[in-house]
């Protein structure tokens, strides 16, 4: 536990370092759990977003985009079931004055016990060699199955009681546990109670006149109200999906964990609707496509999995998670919802309005099912920079620090470095960075030894590094350095932009989908 939380460690001061995040109005001592973008960081971001858009908008011919505002109608969070039903329950300790989430409580003690089943299967990995299955290990192994049944226990009756509200025996499970204050020890508990995530705003220029309103708490009901604008407007015939991309607001008692919990975070949603009864295919369909979108970035097959949901929302008849291997354990990624007609039937009901589809085939309207696929995509940001943070011992016995950033998604592509700042190179590497710059985002970098400047930029994540030296001027050929073999090449200038390509362009990442 104390090696995971020292590696996150290192995650977050290498993001702060090396320009990737920030804390928000740092300055002024900090905003709790809000989070600025640096220069790097940025690009990052608008790269997963960009490659998250391309696979699920540009690609799907029958799948398109909209942005809708931040602001909405206050009665579409009471159609949506956001005034009544979203609520996190909370629990406090009377010792030392935190608040938490009693739910995370108890998923943090079953983390716990999943935590000894891996070492189980590590130890057993080690005995038997390459004769260890693990699948059989995990069926079989009696301390295995009793941890495995433990969870499952604790987690069906959590779920059980949270789905009935019933919060006295959420408190009860928690004190049954010996679940202690993780800052006291203490396990002196008040009653679990219900809180609303909501952030509420005024509209209006003066206070009597002035609207009550909501930051909104999720992109999906933008989707929603704008059904039948998308699809008259677009011609758009079932199935069909609108996705999105945009900020949401979550009043969140227990912002935690970098930026995998924040309360102004970022969503990239996709609602696409099709014809009642069909849901089960398509759920299928989705689970499996946002699975090969996320093995597309080759972060590592172990390092995801499918989590089902055993309490499903009010308006939900299946949902799962796609869960990564973040630094403190397996979490939520995305979510794929089959969420039938809930949201535009409770629309049609609020607004009054009919939100149906006129299917000429069948000859008849209906209000078509949804299947939701909903990504956090500053989880994805550190999911990627997470995954990506390495250090590996050279031959030589020093130790680099490496970002092995997919390419794709990389801040900067390539860095251009004069060996030295005088006798015409400085002159030649401008050149070639003026040449790049049109298709990628590259930088130029003169100061300090070579071998340096290579340090900095694997610590930074750029997948090459381009030297100009005295050779350069005679034959134009340039020396590039691939960050994650370290293998270096001579090449003429105008290979360059080609082998920075084949690495590097979309288009090669997204067809292994």
């Amino acid at each position: 536990m104390a090696n995971q939380e020292d590696d996150f460690k290192k995650v977050i001061s290498h993001a702060k370092e090396y320009g990737y995040v920030f804390q928000s109005s740092e300055i002024y001592d900090g905003l709790s759990a809000v989070y600025d973008y640096g220069q790097n960081g940025a690009e990052l971001k608008k790269n997963i977003r960009e490659y998250w858009w391309r696979a699920m908008v540009q690609l799907n011919d029958n799948i398109v985009g909209i942005d809708s505002a931040i602001f909405m109608h206050p009665t579409i969070w009471k159609a949506s079931g956001h005034v009544d039903a979203f609520n996190d329950p909370l629990i406090d300790n009377k010792d030392s004055k935190k608040r938490y989430r009693a739910d995370v409580l108890i998923e943090d003690y079953c983390a716990k016990i999943e935590a000894k089943i891996d070492k189980e299967v590590a130890k057993a990995a080690k005995r038997f060699g390459d004769a260890f299955n693990k699948e059989e290990f995990l069926a079989t192994n009696p301390r295995v199955v009793g941890y495995q049944e433990k969870i499952n226990t604790i987690l069906s009756r959590m779920a059980k009681s949270l789905e009935e509200e019933d919060l006295a025996d959420v408190k009860a499970l928690i004190e049954e546990l010996e679940i202690a204050c993780p800052l006291s020890g203490s396990k002196n508990w008040t009653d679990v109670k219900q809180f609303n995530l909501m952030f509420g705003t005024k509209l209006g220029a003066s206070a009597d006149s002035a609207m009550d309103l909501y930051l909104r708490p999720e992109t999906a009901q933008g989707i929603f109200v704008n059904f039948s604008n998308v699809q008259k407007t677009g011609r758009m015939k079932i199935p069909f999906g609108i996705a999105q991309t945009g900020k949401a607001f979550r009043n969140e008692i227990v912002a935690r964990q970098f930026i995998f919990r924040m309360r102004e975070f970022e969503q990239m949603e996709m609602q696409f609707f099709i014809k009642p009864g069909t849901q089960k295919e398509w759920y299928e369909h989705w689970k499996e496509t946002r699975l090969r979108w996320h093995l597309s970035l080759g972060m590592g097959e172990d390092n995801y999995r499918f989590h089902d949901h055993e309490k499903l929302a009010h308006y939900a008849d299946a949902a799962a998670d796609i869960e990564f291997k973040f630094p403190f354990g397996f979490k939520e990624l995305e979510g794929i919802h089959s969420r039938t007609d809930f949201d535009l039937s409770s629309h049609e009901e609020f607004s009054g309005k009919k939100l149906q589809y006129f299917d000429h085939e069948e000859n008849k309207s209906y209000v078509p099912y949804v299947l939701e696929t909903s990504i956090g995509l500053d989880r994805m940001f550190l999911a990627v920079f997470s995954n990506s943070l390495k250090e590996e011992e050279l031959e030589n016995g020093t130790i680099r620090t490496v970002l092995k950033l997919p390419a794709v998604l990389a801040p900067t592509k390539a860095a251009v470095l004069p060996l030295l700042k005088k006798d015409g190179l400085p002159e030649l590497a401008h050149e070639i960075v003026n040449e790049l710059k049109w298709d990628y985002n590259v930088i130029y970098d003169e100061k300090d030894a070579v071998g340096r400047r290579y340090r900095r930029q694997d610590a930074n994540g750029t997948p090459f590094c381009i030297t100009v030296d005295h050779q350069s001027l005679e034959d134009n050929t340039v020396t590039i350095r691939h960050r994650d073999t370290m293998e270096q090449q001579r090449v003429s200038v105008d290979k360059v932009k080609e082998i920075i390509a084949s690495e590097v362009d979309m288009k090669h990442w997204l067809s292994k989908i």
